[in-house]
Protein backbone atom coordinates (compact mmCIF):
# COMPACT_ATOMS: atom_id res chain seq x y z
CA UNK A 1 0.00 0.00 0.00
CA UNK A 2 2.48 2.21 0.94
CA UNK A 3 4.54 2.06 -2.19
CA UNK A 4 1.27 3.07 -4.21
CA UNK A 5 1.43 6.90 -2.58
CA UNK A 6 4.19 9.36 -3.92
CA UNK A 7 3.51 11.73 -1.71
CA UNK A 8 0.59 13.17 0.49
CA UNK A 9 -1.00 15.16 -1.77
CA UNK A 10 -1.88 11.19 -3.42
CA UNK A 11 -3.75 10.27 -0.79
CA UNK A 12 -7.66 10.68 -0.65
CA UNK A 13 -7.97 11.32 3.06
CA UNK A 14 -5.58 14.21 1.98
CA UNK A 15 -6.99 15.99 -0.63
CA UNK A 16 -10.83 15.36 0.79
CA UNK A 17 -9.39 17.56 4.08
CA UNK A 18 -7.89 19.94 1.47
CA UNK A 19 -10.81 20.91 -0.02
CA UNK A 20 -12.69 21.25 3.22
CA UNK A 21 -10.56 23.28 4.34
CA UNK A 22 -11.18 25.01 0.94
CA UNK A 23 -14.92 25.37 1.75
CA UNK A 24 -14.75 26.13 5.20
CA UNK A 25 -12.80 28.77 4.16
CA UNK A 26 -15.66 29.91 1.47
CA UNK A 27 -18.45 29.50 3.41
CA UNK A 28 -17.12 31.45 6.61
CA UNK A 29 -16.75 34.43 4.33
CA UNK A 30 -20.58 35.04 4.96
CA UNK A 31 -20.15 34.97 8.73
CA UNK A 32 -20.83 38.07 10.76
CA UNK A 33 -17.58 40.38 11.07
CA UNK A 34 -17.57 40.31 14.85
CA UNK A 35 -17.09 36.79 14.50
CA UNK A 36 -13.82 37.51 12.82
CA UNK A 37 -11.70 37.06 15.16
CA UNK A 38 -13.33 33.88 17.15
CA UNK A 39 -15.45 31.15 15.02
CA UNK A 40 -14.02 32.23 11.54
CA UNK A 41 -10.51 31.96 12.32
CA UNK A 42 -10.88 28.99 14.72
CA UNK A 43 -12.99 26.90 12.45
CA UNK A 44 -10.20 27.81 9.29
CA UNK A 45 -7.48 27.25 11.46
CA UNK A 46 -8.62 23.44 12.73
CA UNK A 47 -10.06 22.72 9.49
CA UNK A 48 -6.25 23.63 7.98
CA UNK A 49 -4.61 21.70 10.39
CA UNK A 50 -5.85 18.34 9.48
CA UNK A 51 -4.71 18.52 5.88
CA UNK A 52 -1.60 20.16 7.53
CA UNK A 53 -0.81 17.71 9.95
CA UNK A 54 -1.63 14.88 7.35
CA UNK A 55 1.32 15.91 5.41
CA UNK A 56 3.88 16.02 8.68
CA UNK A 57 2.27 12.53 9.66
CA UNK A 58 3.44 11.59 6.10
CA UNK A 59 7.38 13.22 6.85
CA UNK A 60 7.18 10.76 9.87
CA UNK A 61 6.42 8.20 8.62
CA UNK A 62 9.45 6.16 8.82
CA UNK A 63 8.79 6.31 12.51
CA UNK A 64 5.24 4.24 13.11
CA UNK A 65 4.63 5.97 16.21
CA UNK A 66 5.28 9.49 15.32
CA UNK A 67 3.09 8.65 12.18
CA UNK A 68 -0.03 7.20 14.24
CA UNK A 69 0.35 10.11 16.90
CA UNK A 70 0.04 12.78 14.06
CA UNK A 71 -2.83 11.00 12.17
CA UNK A 72 -4.44 11.00 15.76
CA UNK A 73 -3.70 14.88 16.08
CA UNK A 74 -5.54 14.94 12.64
CA UNK A 75 -8.43 13.27 13.88
CA UNK A 76 -8.13 15.59 16.74
CA UNK A 77 -8.43 18.49 14.48
CA UNK A 78 -11.23 17.54 12.22
CA UNK A 79 -13.76 16.54 15.77
CA UNK A 80 -12.75 20.33 16.85
CA UNK A 81 -13.89 21.80 13.50
CA UNK A 82 -16.99 19.46 13.68
CA UNK A 83 -17.75 21.34 17.20
CA UNK A 84 -17.24 24.79 15.03
CA UNK A 85 -19.90 23.45 12.42
CA UNK A 86 -22.27 22.64 14.90
CA UNK A 87 -21.74 26.18 16.55
CA UNK A 88 -22.01 28.08 13.21
CA UNK A 89 -25.59 26.28 12.04
CA UNK A 90 -26.66 26.63 15.76
CA UNK A 91 -26.03 30.63 15.70
CA UNK A 92 -28.17 30.29 11.98
CA UNK A 93 -24.43 31.23 9.81
CA UNK A 94 -24.87 27.84 8.26
CA UNK A 95 -27.86 25.77 6.52
CA UNK A 96 -28.85 22.69 7.73
CA UNK A 97 -27.73 20.95 4.26
CA UNK A 98 -24.49 23.09 4.38
CA UNK A 99 -24.11 21.45 7.98
CA UNK A 100 -25.01 18.06 7.06
CA UNK A 101 -22.65 17.97 3.93
CA UNK A 102 -19.60 18.96 6.48
CA UNK A 103 -20.62 16.52 9.01
CA UNK A 104 -20.34 13.72 6.27
CA UNK A 105 -17.28 14.60 4.29
CA UNK A 106 -15.79 14.85 7.99
CA UNK A 107 -17.04 11.56 8.95
CA UNK A 108 -15.60 10.31 5.86
CA UNK A 109 -12.06 12.04 6.68
CA UNK A 110 -12.31 9.99 10.19
CA UNK A 111 -12.82 6.67 8.99
CA UNK A 112 -9.84 7.18 6.37
CA UNK A 113 -7.98 8.01 9.07
CA UNK A 114 -8.56 5.39 11.47
CA UNK A 115 -7.97 2.74 8.67
CA UNK A 116 -4.54 4.18 8.38
CA UNK A 117 -3.80 4.26 11.90
CA UNK A 118 -4.99 0.37 11.93
CA UNK A 119 -2.93 -0.16 8.93
CA UNK A 120 -0.42 2.09 9.95
CA UNK A 121 2.45 -0.39 9.18
CA UNK A 122 1.12 -0.56 5.44
CA UNK A 123 2.35 3.56 5.38
CA UNK A 124 5.82 3.04 6.97
CA UNK A 125 9.07 2.26 6.29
Amino acid sequence: MGGNFRGYRDLNVYCVAYQLALEIHEVTKGYPKEEKYSLIDQIRRSSRSVPTNLAEAWKKRRYEKAFVSKLVDCAGEAGETEVWLDFSRDFGYLEEAQHQHFVQKYDEVNRMLYGMIEKADKFCH
